[in-house]
C-alpha cells in the first residue's frame, strides 16, 4: 500500500466550520484542476470554535503540494 500524507489547515473562532467547509471545496477545484487522483479532501469540525480541512495525498505529492497549497501542518495517513 503507497503511503498517504494528510495536509492540515487549521480554522479557529465562530466561523471556523464555514471557513474549512470553503477551503475544502477550493481544495477539490484545486485538485480537479491539477488532474490529480487517489486523494480525499474533506473537513472536521474539532470543537465549536475549531475546524480543520484536509487534503490526503500519496507520499511523492506531499513536497510539491506542500510548496503551493502552504498547509498549517501534516501527518502520516493511516485509513483505519
Amino acid at each position: 500500500m503507497t503511503e498517504r500524507i494528510k495536509l492540515i489547515w487549521d480554522f479557529r473562532g465562530p466561523s471556523a466550520k464555514q471557513t474549512a467547509a470553503h477551503h475544502a471545496i477550493h481544495l477539490k477545484e484545486f485538485a480537479d484542476t491539477e488532474k490529480l487522483q487517489n486523494f480525499l479532501i474533506g473537513s472536521e469540525d474539532i470543537s465549536e470554535n475549531y475546524s480543520l480541512a484536509y487534503f490526503v495525498v500519496e507520499n511523492h505529492l506531499m513536497q510539491p503540494l506542500r510548496e503551493s497549497l502552504k498547509p498549517h501542518r501534516g501527518q502520516h495517513y493511516d485509513e483505519n
